[in-house]
């Protein structure tokens, strides 16, 4: 597996990450996500908590703190009050390592930004007793980490994500899609599932997607860099796809050639955009040419 990920040459690391951007981010976050206070959800079950689920008879085993004054006088026998215990949110990250994340022409690589934001959102995560998992995708043996909470989880995700990205020709087919589906099938209950990722790959991964946004909150972060909007004019290239390996010799001083470069971006990007709006996930976008982190808070306000 260490042959197979690891660290881009040109990596650079997010970058520093301002405590005042991240203290802003966390009140954002908390108030579209898990709400300002611990129990804003609803677990599964009865327990402790402070929404009552119902009013029953009392049984032998029962606890006579849980007497309900008001039915067990109106009844004449006793009854006893159940609620609906509190529990704190789950955040899940699928963090796209395939080879395209090792790409940038700006201030960093796609996969630096990638880290920044996977850490920064999952030290907020962990803030009000929550916890937060991580599962990779786009590298031969995907990264798993059970959610966990506390600063030990924040560690294992710090540790998790420097280990890189797939090498060259190395991306399983349908990455995207079949993390989408493997974080599904693994959250249990409600939770909060970002995924961070360029989102070159082709859309076979919307119905996932769709089903992920059925049973949960969806954020997808995008990673971008400014050289895959356009393509500039240097004369003829030789470009080689890190995701199949495959080279293509293009000369970028034709006119009609940037034009239909243009155009397919275009139509990419108006792709995704329906299909994450189809999913109902919020969308936002950051780049290798931006402090990612004030972009990031930007889109979530």
């Amino acid at each position: 597996m260490s042959t197979l990920v690891s660290s881009p040459p040109g990596s650079q690391g997010p970058g520093p990450m301002q405590a005042a951007l991240v203290e802003a981010l966390d009140l954002v976050l908390a108030s579209r996500a898990a709400g300002p206070l611990p129990g804003e959800r609803r677990a599964v079950g009865l327990g402790l908590g402070t929404e009552l689920a119902q009013i029953r008879p009392y049984q032998v085993g029962d606890d006579v703190r849980t007497l309900d004054a008001a039915a067990s006088a109106r009844t004449g026998l006793p009854h006893v009050r159940d609620h609906v215990p509190e529990r704190t949110l789950t955040t899940w990250l699928l963090v796209d390592v395939s080879a395209s994340m090792a790409f940038g022409t700006a201030d960093r690589l796609k996969s630096d930004v990638a880290e920044g934001v996977a850490l920064v959102l999952g030290r907020l995560a962990v803030r009000r007793a929550g916890r937060i998992g991580l599962l990779t995708c786009g590298a031969p043996e995907p990264q798993q980490m059970a959610p966990s909470a506390g600063r030990s989880a924040l560690v294992q995700l710090r540790r998790s994500l420097a280990k890189g990205v797939a090498a060259d020709g190395h991306a399983p087919e349908d990455a995207l899609e079949q993390g989408m589906r493997r974080v599904n099938r693994l959250a249990r209950g409600h939770s909060l599932v970002v995924v961070v990722s360029d989102f070159r790959e082709e859309s076979r991964w919307a119905r996932a997607l769709r089903a992920l946004g059925a049973r949960h909150d969806v954020l997808a972060v995008e990673v971008f860099d400014p050289r895959e909007t356009e393509l500039p004019d240097v004369g003829h290239l030789t470009l080689v796809d890190p995701e199949t390996g495959q080279r293509v010799e293009a000369d970028s001083s034709s006119a009609e050639l940037r034009r239909r470069f243009a155009a397919a971006e275009l139509a990419r990007r108006d792709g995704l955009k329906s299909h994450l709006r189809r999913a109902r996930a919020r969308h936002v976008e950051v780049g290798t040419d931006q402090d990612w982190l004030r972009a990031l808070g930007r889109s979530l306000r």
